[in-house]
């Protein structure tokens, strides 16, 4: 649909008109008060007996360029189809572990071996693009916390800042208190809203100013919930100079830390041994933290008066333009 933000300035449309009008009967007020004993004294030389009336292309073309500079004014608009967005009044933040451990290959994807970032990152993705509706916050912890993504309805750059991060970004260690922590700045109480963070890693905390618990404890007076998942497979066959043997890949997997951050916040803990398991836990946190059904019904608007604006400007060097080539 299209509209006029500010109809209003139409009415300056006939203002030319008006002005041309009105000019000749002030010029005649003019002429009559002005009284001349002898005419012999102004008379004019050739050049100068009578002012060049400008051409007529010129008029044209400035009525043209008055015509769409009062149409710019006015602020004219295309109206899209409505658009019903889901409004969930949630703010949910990633922490997503960095440290040196997630180089880790010991998850399978499409029949290839990855390491624990990149199996992190496919599902994590894939939760990022169903949260439409929620405020969503990304950061990155190895030995120090990092906010790489604020609070925003844009899922696509949180998704792509996501995609971006490397191993040791943040560092080698495992910060989980000071993630926690920064979580907690971020996560505003005063806003009202529904505060939720879904911790992922694969250690313990080595690193960092605050430990875990107390975090958490912080976390559960801020009323902030805090989902913890830790990563790793349990068992996997290493090639050795004596053969084969089964290793334990999770070992500084510090589960109890991690199942009583969740369980002082109101959370819950996940274990994620392989990729199958992680997209599960992803699918049953949509169902512990559901969208909301309320919708927001909302128009996009395009904007149109700078291409009557942009003619007008156009149409004014024009008119410029022939005396300006005279002058130089």
């Amino acid at each position: 649909m299209f509209q006029f933000e500010w109809p209003l300035a139409l009415l300056m449309l006939p203002l030319p008109a008006l002005i041309y009008f009105a000019l000749p009967t002030l010029a005649q007020q003019q002429q009559a008060a002005l009284r001349v004993p002898a005419l012999d004294d102004f008379q004019f030389g050739a050049s100068e007996r009578a002012p060049i009336r400008p051409r007529r292309w010129r008029q044209w073309i400035s009525l043209l360029a008055w015509l769409l500079l009062v149409l710019a004014a006015s602020r004219p608009q295309w109206l899209g189809e409505v658009v019903e967005i889901p409004v969930s009044g949630r703010d949910l933040m990633l922490a997503v572990d960095l440290s040196d451990s997630m180089r880790t290959a010991d998850f399978m994807l499409e029949g290839e071996q990855v390491d624990r970032l990149r199996a992190t990152k496919r599902v994590a993705s894939k939760f990022i693009e169903r949260r439409r509706g929620d405020r969503l916050g990304l950061i990155l912890f190895g030995s120090q916390a990092y906010l790489q993504t604020p609070l925003t309805f844009d899922s696509k750059t949180v998704n792509r800042l996501l995609r971006e991060a490397v191993i040791g970004l943040a560092g080698e260690r495992t910060a989980i208190g000071d993630a926690i922590g920064l979580a907690i700045k971020r996560l505003d109480p005063k806003a009202g809203n529904s505060r939720v963070l879904i911790l992922m890693t694969d250690g313990a905390n080595t690193a960092g100013e605050v430990t875990p618990l107390k975090a958490a404890q912080l976390a559960a007076e801020r009323g902030l919930r805090i989902y913890t998942i830790g990563i790793g497979a349990d068992e996997q066959i290493e090639s050795t100079w004596f053969g084969l043997r089964r290793v334990n890949p999770s070992a500084q997997l510090d589960e109890k830390t991690l199942r009583e951050i969740a369980r002082i916040s109101g959370g819950q803990y996940f274990r994620a041994r392989d990729s199958e398991e992680l997209e599960k836990i992803y699918l049953e946190l949509d169902e512990l933290e559901p969208l909301p059904r309320d919708q927001q019904n909302l128009r996009p608007i395009n904007a149109l008066f700078v291409w009557p604006l942009a003619l007008a400007l156009l149409l004014a060097l024009l008119l410029v333009a022939p005396r300006l080539w005279r002058r130089l």
